[in-house]
């Protein structure tokens, strides 16, 4: 197994590798699954020296901590696991969710992780989404107690606002904040950032690539698979696909010029925003996860780092990173 360079998340030691590996589109939501092929690339991975690996009982639902329990049988200490609960889907009508961070509900979701991922401990627990009926006090007390129980090693938060970091940080130390962040959303820059880096907290961005888009690989809405859920995100639809497109040939061009993919740049990026901050591309396919990896070679000098600033500022992107209804429940 090779080793990446690794950076730790908060100040009790959890040490992971610089990439993580964002496991969700294995399973669901990005087209067709394919088990073997998502298998071989886990796989690779901890060749690779990825050992960190990030889940959620909702991907499927089940199914991908299912597939990440099979994969990884056997190779349990090799890794750090990380999934997340708060997100209930209708059995009948998955596109159908609610967010549950009742006590009860966080002892219940926790035993259904374990059994899938086959393990007798998760490394890092998130509150998927903040459950705005339930307070902060009483979900992270509850996750707390898994702690105290040996079940869950480390405690985080995803999509939730600084004021809800700091109250969830009084009752107990959160490792990680893992939000959607990359040079098409830079809204953790308004507070989240700074508010992680004052308690100690790491910060893990999902999504770092645009959900691909900043890869170029994405040039028209017809490419989408008829059951890609991005068909039905604004940034891919109408006017603000094109203007979107347009930032990525620019951040193309810089990419040439450093001889490496737009989409490495954009990773570089994310990774030169500080050592406390760990990105989880995700992807099922070997080529794409060896392509993303090499983006830890890119060195970016200061000048670089203007250039991308003025190609994609903040909120250079066009149009909101999710529908409506689903905007509501970021930065809880």
């Amino acid at each position: 197994m090779a080793t990446l360079l690794t950076r730790t998340l908060g100040r009790n030691g959890l040490h992971v590798s610089a990439l993580g590996l964002g496991c969700m589109g294995m399973s669901d939501f990005y087209g067709p699954r394919n088990d073997d092929e998502s298998t071989r690339t886990l796989h690779r991975a901890l060749e690779l020296g990825v050992t960190f690996f990030d889940t959620a009982d909702m991907y499927g639902p089940y199914k991908n901590e299912e597939l990440l329990g099979r994969a990884f049988q056997g190779k349990r200490s090799q890794l750090v696991l990380a999934t997340k609960f708060g997100i209930q889907r209708d059995p009948n009508d998955p596109a159908k969710r609610g967010i549950n961070g009742q006590p009860d509900y966080v002892r219940l979701a926790c035993e259904g992780s374990l059994k899938r991922l086959q393990t007798d401990y998760i490394d890092l627990y998130y509150q998927h989404r903040v459950d705005p009926n339930t307070p902060i006090e009483d979900t992270v007390g509850a996750m707390a107690e898994l702690v105290q129980q040996g079940k869950v090693r480390h405690l985080g938060l995803s999509e939730a606002s600084a004021e809800t970091i700091r109250r969830a940080h009084a009752v107990h130390p959160i490792a990680a904040v893992q939000s959607e962040y990359s040079l098409w959303s830079r809204d953790p820059e308004d507070e989240v950032l700074a508010t992680c880096r004052e308690l100690g907290i790491g910060f893990v961005p999902y999504s770092p690539l645009g959900r691909g888009f900043l890869t170029g690989q994405i040039q028209r809405f017809e490419n989408l698979a008829e059951d890609d859920y991005r068909r039905f995100t604004p940034r891919f639809q109408g006017e603000n696909f094109q203007k979107n497109l347009d930032m990525v040939a620019r951040v193309n061009e810089l990419a040439q010029q450093k001889g490496c993919t737009p989409g490495q740049l954009a990773l570089a990026w994310v990774l030169a925003q500080g050592e406390d901050v760990v990105p989880i591309p995700g992807t099922k396919r070997i080529a794409y996860l060896e392509e993303n990896l090499a983006a830890i070679q890119v060195q970016l000098s200061p000048e670089d780092l203007l250039l991308i600033d003025k190609i994609a500022p903040q909120g250079a992107a066009a149009g909101p990173r999710y529908p409506a209804e689903m905007m509501k429940s970021v930065n809880g």
